[in-house]
């Protein structure tokens, strides 16, 4: 293997709050070890379209608190045709990068899987996603902040549910992963839980919120994830009031303020070791690998693996929201 001695980093499909810190990271572990770090606008587009500068210790200087990510992101669906790719390889070693980190999902990381396939270009990936569902890691970069948007939204909703009798149905982010909603729903005392990953029947629904042990609750509170079987929060909120016309209801969607914000505590700690360990990988001969971390430890998932494999939510812990609900 060559000597890397410029690595390229790029943020890439939706941001997450904790990608600057993870940013942050890899241009000071680089640079620490006597490598130039080339930041890439725009993510794979900024490859198509060099948009390439280069990042010194004071260009990430107060980053690390910041939400979004200040190199940009974007979905590059043409980066899928293998000419493209071969374009935007040409570009990355005109530049003088020889080794880069993709930090993203599990979209960004069959991109990045292509360029080692393809071309034998070292990268790493670091797992950035507000979902939580990608596979090698216990969490990902976003998802705790994520969670504590959605939890203190709620927080303030119980406030004016309680005042009014109402139930309010909640729509946290989650298409296809429900772990906002089941860590929302604990978090916050919820009463119910839609979530992808477990059939929800209406009736049952309804007849749970009739349960004599709630008559003397002055609020409800359902979370609902955007990918749940029974539609959106609007319509899971119309089949309940249709069933159950004498409760006063009421539907939020949270939408994209779950993404925004200053990143929490514990996903600056996280992007700041996955970034400095992904330019270690790197030094040490890794590449076609996603760095995360399982029981505090560092783990390298093969991109393919990371790319076809979902993280499973622990169903046990559906089963404490339901008894806690009660």
């Amino acid at each position: 293997m060559n000597k890397i001695t410029n690595i390229g980093v790029l943020t890439s499909g939706g941001d997450a709050p904790g990608m600057n810190a993870a940013i942050r990271a890899v241009v000071r572990t680089a640079i620490y070890n006597k490598c130039s770090v080339t930041g890439i606008h725009r993510g794979f587009t900024g490859i198509l379209q060099k948009l390439f500068i280069p990042l010194q210790n004071h260009s990430v200087a107060q980053k690390i608190s910041l939400g979004g990510t200040f190199l940009k992101s974007s979905r590059c669906p043409e980066f899928k045709q293998k000419e493209v790719r071969a374009e935007g390889y040409r570009n990355l070693r005109e530049q003088g990068i020889d080794a880069l980190v993709v930090i993203g999902g599990d979209g960004s990381f069959r991109g990045a899987d292509l360029l080692v396939k393809e071309f034998g270009l070292p990268v790493v990936g670091v797992p950035g996603t507000i979902d939580n569902d990608i596979f090698g890691t216990d969490f990902t970069i976003g998802s705790d902040t994520a969670v504590n948007t959605a939890v203190q939204a709620v927080d303030k909703l119980r406030d004016t549910a309680d005042s009014h009798n109402m139930i309010f149905f909640v729509e946290v982010m989650g298409r296809d992963a429900g772990f906002i909603a089941l860590y929302t729903s604990i978090s916050s005392g919820a009463e119910a839980t839609l979530i992808p990953e477990v059939h929800t029947d209406i009736d049952k629904l309804c007849g749970y919120l009739e349960l004599e042990r709630r008559q003397n609750k002055t609020s409800g509170i359902i979370i609902v994830a955007e990918g749940g079987e029974l539609g959106s929060a609007v319509e899971v909120a119309a089949k309940v009031k249709e069933r159950l016309p004498k409760y006063e209801t009421r539907v939020t969607t949270l939408g994209h303020i779950q993404r925004g914000g200053s990143p929490t505590a514990n996903d600056r700690i996280l992007a700041s070791v996955l970034g400095h360990d992904a330019v270690i990988a790197l030094l040490s001969g890794k590449t076609g690998v996603m760095i995360g971390q399982v029981n505090n430890q560092t783990v390298y998932t093969p991109f393919e693996e990371a790319c076809s494999r979902h993280a499973e939510l622990n169903k046990r812990w559906v089963e404490i929201a339901y008894v806690l609900s009660l």
